[in-house]
């Protein structure tokens, strides 16, 4: 292998490794999370998962049923699928798996 491409490979996982340690290792004990952090964790979940949609529904185009049902199936899958059983991983397996049957089988 390039000796080149194992340096970049080695400081690419140095530098993930110490960006996954360094909340822990400053936030850890008993001190408290600054009122700004904890405001991100609650926010940022949901605002992230509106910009997936965003991102997911951009180049839908409304020419033809199948361009735009199969997404909005699994998209009221996912969010159906969330309130009811609080699953994350639930809800995005069932959702992918919909849309992939739909795309695949039914709007063929």
């Amino acid at each position: 292998m390039n000796t080149y491409a194992c340096i970049a490979i080695a400081i690419s996982s140095i530098i993930t490794i110490i960006l996954r340690v360094l909340p822990f290792a400053l936030f850890s004990g008993n001190r408290k999370l600054p009122s700004a952090v904890e405001y991100l964790g609650k926010v940022l979940p949901y605002a992230i998962m509106g910009m997936l949609v965003v991102f997911c529904m951009k180049n839908t185009t409304f020419s033809s049923l199948g361009n735009w049902l199969p997404q909005l199936i699994a998209g009221a899958l996912v969010v159906v699928s969330y309130v009811w059983k609080r699953s994350t991983i639930l809800s995005i397996l069932l959702g992918t798996i919909c849309y992939m049957v739909l795309v695949q089988f039914v709007f063929c």
